[in-house]
């Protein structure tokens, strides 16, 4: 009977051992920010997580997703805008995977993937879209942006969040060229405000001249206060306006050049 028991104890002790390596080998632990995908056999089982939770060893296995904001940089893509202009532009892209078996079953390596849908959608975006509207209307473009790759990348479990772009790189011929039409475009509204107040200006003279011929006296009172200003800078000259229709007596001529 010892000697059974003897014999059994070995025995014993392998199945325990294999016991607890199996049941380590079970364990799986996903973080709250990431998905186990659970494939049994080949074939998806579905998505487990966050925290602690038990495999079969050899029949199941599984594969980590991270469900956070990933933030990817675009580098810079040359193209031609609408209007003929080369221009260098980068940006950088906001997405996340809302469903974690998608990410996995449906596209090899969706990092890498939205990266090259990002980098085809900035060329084609800025290749339809002119100059100004780049520079001026940044915002809609990176909606459209924005909504392009969403739309490419849904089918993977991807929701891309945002677009940016940061940056517009242009030649040094195209800016002293923009430059010079800003300098223009100063220009043209400096000679506009000037030529506006010139006819605000005229306008109220003539207003002025009007209440003046309307008030015999106003005329007076102009001249001394004329004669005040003059007085103020210590000047000898004086100046005493003469009405023509005075000098019409006593030169004929100008009467006569007056019929």
């Amino acid at each position: 009977m010892s000697n059974l028991l003897g014999g059994l104890v070995p025995i014993i002790c392998f199945l325990g051992l294999g016991l607890i390596v199996v049941l380590v080998a079970s364990i799986r632990i996903v973080q709250e920010y990431e998905r186990g995908v659970i494939f049994r056999l080949g074939r998806v089982v579905g998505a487990k997580g966050p925290g602690l939770f038990f495999i079969i060893p050899i029949v199941d296995r599984m594969v980590k997703v991270d469900l956070r904001t990933v933030t990817l940089d675009v580098p810079a893509q040359e193209a031609i805008t609408g209007d003929n202009v080369t221009v260098k532009v980068n940006a950088v892209v906001y997405f996340r995977v809302i469903n974690p078996v998608d990410a996995v079953i449906q596209v090899e390596d969706y990092r890498r993937a939205t990266w090259q849908i990002a980098q085809t959608s900035l060329r084609n975006v800025i290749g339809q879209s002119d100059m100004d509207h780049i520079l001026q209307e940044r915002e809609r473009i990176n909606e459209t942006l924005q909504h392009i790759i969403d739309e490419a990348t849904e089918p993977w479990g991807i929701k891309v969040s945002i677009v940016e772009i940061k940056d517009v790189e242009l030649n040094q011929t195209m800016v002293r060229a923009m430059a010079r039409q800003a300098e223009a475009e100063r220009e043209r509204r400096a000679k506009v405000i000037h030529a506006e107040g010139e006819l605000q200006a005229s306008e109220q003279l003539a207003l002025a001249a009007h209440r003046m011929n309307e008030e015999p006296g106003a005329m007076t009172l102009r001249y001394l206060q004329t004669l005040v200003e003059i007085g103020v800078e210590q000047n000898t000259t004086t100046i005493f306006p003469v009405p023509l229709d005075l000098l019409t007596s006593f030169f004929p001529v100008l009467s006569k050049d007056k019929s």
